[in-house]
């Protein structure tokens, strides 16, 4: 008898919960390496916002390693990579790459997810070099759409490694749905840090389509430039 295939991580995480997704968010988040499938979304941002002035400087040096995006902006074409591949410690993992064609040149906001040890979340490597590192929360909402909510989050370089104070931090709000009238997945995202208010966000809508990990490979460029061990 033939064993079954093992479950995406996205799957493994939510356990039953995965099920009451929106089937078309279920096959979207099914990519990974049992699958063998990626997934490149391409649409527009309908609007990238940002919160007060004293917000530039942190995005900015954020955008310097893909982290956040710096500029503001309205109807902007935006590409996001998700596929599959294992990291340098073997571990599965999934890009979500994305690529915002701004004025003066395109911004990238790059993350690379993988399983908790316990399976229960998802870990949310940000940026080139993973300096940030959060905790995500995955819940299908009655909906059909999926609500990604951030947990901890820490700082790791070198041997540092510590939790980023709330003072500093920020809590990230992901919802993503699936539009059968037009026939578009859209997304919702807020950055919001307790003390300060709303600091960045985006939403959009965008298709998909999928092809065979196993053929195209991952391009380069897509993973990062270091890889953090700690999970």
């Amino acid at each position: 008898m033939t064993a079954p295939a093992a479950a995406s991580l996205f799957r493994t995480a939510m356990g039953a919960g995965f099920e009451r997704l929106h089937p078309e968010l279920r096959r979207r988040f099914s990519v990974g390496l049992a699958s063998g499938e990626a997934c490149v979304g391409r649409g527009v941002m309908d609007r990238i916002w940002h919160g007060g002035a004293f917000v530039k400087p942190f995005l900015a040096l954020g955008s310097t390693r893909h982290i956040l995006v710096p500029r503001a902006g309205r109807r902007i074409p935006f590409v996001i990579e998700n596929v599959p591949y294992a990291d340098s410690f073997g571990r599965e993992t999934v890009s979500f790459v994305r690529t915002f064609d701004l004025p003066g040149g395109p911004r990238r906001f790059d993350a690379q997810m993988v399983l908790s040890p316990k399976g229960d979340r998802v870990l949310d490597y940000l940026g080139t070099h993973q300096h940030l590192a959060s905790e995500l929360h995955l819940r299908a909402e009655p909906d059909g759409s999926l609500l990604i909510r951030s947990g901890e989050h820490r700082f790791r370089e070198g041997p540092v490694d510590v939790r980023v104070p709330e003072l500093v931090g920020a809590t990230a709000e992901v919802r993503e749905s699936f539009d059968e009238r037009r026939g578009r997945f859209r997304i919702n995202v807020r950055v919001v840090n307790r003390y300060l208010g709303p600091l960045f966000g985006y939403d959009g809508s965008f298709t998909v389509t999928y092809a065979d990990v196993r053929r195209t490979g991952v391009r380069p460029g897509l993973r990062p430039v270091r890889e953090e061990a700690r999970a």
